[in-house]
């Protein structure tokens, strides 16, 4: 798969993520600890994030408590 069909899954993912838990970009950012500016520029696919960056979003996708 290229990197370009990663990038697009991914952002999906996120969009997805945030639909089903009523998050926006901020709550996302200020509980991944990722900013928001990698969040709008992943989904909108002008950014390949760093694993560092993906990781730490699915871990909080992963483990996101009840809440915000």
């Amino acid at each position: 798969m290229s990197e370009k069909n990663d990038v697009n899954d991914f952002a999906r993912e996120i969009i997805e993520f945030q639909k089903r838990n009523d998050l926006t970009d901020t709550d996302m950012a200020l509980n991944s600890h990722v900013s928001v500016e990698h969040i709008h520029n992943i989904k909108a696919m002008r950014e390949v994030p760093e694993p560092d960056i993906v990781s730490s979003l699915r871990d909080y996708m992963l483990h996101k408590p009840n809440g915000k």
